[in-house]
């Protein structure tokens, strides 16, 4: 533990505990210990949260927090009070209201996870911040660049936590490789290769479809490689796209060629039409990394040199999906009285949904 520290995780109750006999101890040491004890317990009580929307990536979210002795989920908002009880049921959530204004008013929530599609992320993380809740919003963070400056000014605004969850960011085989990039180990990065493509059978009716949804490849699939090319590269300077349409006229395939000043190139392709190797690597002059399947879930990775020779082998041993990660960060970030993360800005999902506002134009998207 650092000096100064307060513990967390499997040795906050026992520090409370410490503090609790010293506090109903005799002598001077009431006063202070009374206080450590207060002060300790606000900082590591479990956050509560409550989530709005009741589908698959919420139940995910419930779930996977579950693995936290310091998170609750306290109640879900949904849009009847029918699909808001068989959630609650199905996850074991007490709380469970027919509508999301009566959500943010719970007094007993501390942190609100928007999990609503993509053209409602906006309207619900206003809604939660006018509440006075901090907020997780799903990624993509917004639609469009205005709605996210409309975000983040009311959070800043209110001084409240607003981060898009964008749960890679915080997965270990992520951390790590900020760990590799940082090190010097690459030499100058050359090049970002990412894609994400899987297989949607063409339904209109399905929310990849359809526009009023905000459906499509770039929103719900690129932007994972958006996301990962500007975590290791930053703001392009150029992007260049080309794109193929579903028939709804949401984008099926879209690729994407990002420039930067250090002379860096991302390569990014995302598709609804194929199961792709959804694979990643970041390429430099020394050596490269090459993440596995699924690069954005818990993976494992390998570092290799230029001439071949395997420097590091990081293999995944993680349990569970990994949506908690996120969750980790909203509760550190909290306790610290940041009121964003370090790890994923505010301006950096800014020019994120930036940079997306410039592939919809170029490939002509008008939702």
């Amino acid at each position: 533990m650092e000096e100064g520290a307060l513990p967390a995780g499997d040795a906050a109750p026992a520090f409370a505990g410490s503090c609790l006999r010293l506090a109903s101890g005799p002598g001077r040491r009431y006063p202070l210990a009374r206080t450590i004890l207060e002060a300790f317990m606000e900082m590591y009580s479990p956050l509560r949260w409550g989530v709005i929307g009741t589908g698959g990536i919420a139940a995910s979210f419930v779930r996977d927090l579950k693995r936290f002795k310091d998170h609750r989920v306290e109640a879900v908002g949904s849009r009847s009070q029918e699909t808001a009880e068989a959630f609650g049921e199905k996850l074991g959530v007490a709380r469970r209201y027919a509508s999301y204004q009566e959500l943010v008013a719970d007094p007993g929530i501390d942190a609100v996870y928007v999990s609503t599609p993509h053209p409602m992320h906006c309207a619900n993380a206003l809604l939660a911040l006018e509440a006075g809740k901090n907020v997780l919003v799903e990624k993509p963070f917004a639609m469009d660049a205005e709605e996210a400056s409309r975000m983040i000014a009311k959070a800043r605004e209110k001084g409240l936590f607003l981060m898009e969850a964008m749960w890679t960011r915080f997965l270990p085989h992520i951390v790590e490789l900020r760990k590799v990039i940082a090190s010097g180990a690459l030499g100058k990065i050359v090049s970002v290769m990412a894609d994400h493509g899987q297989f949607f059978a063409f339904d209109p009716k399905h929310r990849i479809f359809a526009p009023e949804l905000g459906g499509g490849a770039l929103l719900d699939l690129g932007i994972y490689p958006l996301s990962f090319a500007s975590m290791v590269l930053g703001n392009p300077e150029r992007i260049t796209a080309v794109s193929d349409p579903a028939p709804t006229g949401v984008d099926a395939q879209t690729s994407i060629l990002l420039q930067y000043g250090s002379g860096a190139h991302a390569v990014l392709t995302t598709t609804s039409s194929a199961a792709g190797p959804i694979r990643a690597a970041v390429v430099g002059t020394d050596a490269r990394v090459e993440i596995e399947r699924f690069f954005f879930t818990p993976s494992s990775f390998t570092l290799t040199a230029k001439d071949g020779k395997v420097l590091r082998r990081y293999k995944n041993s993680y349990k569970g999906h990994g949506l908690r990660e996120e969750a980790a960060e909203v509760a550190r970030c909290l306790r610290q009285g940041l009121k964003e993360s370090p790890i994923l800005s505010l301006d950096e999902s800014l020019s994120i949904m930036r940079s997306m506002d410039e592939v919809r134009r170029q490939i002509g998207l008008r939702y």
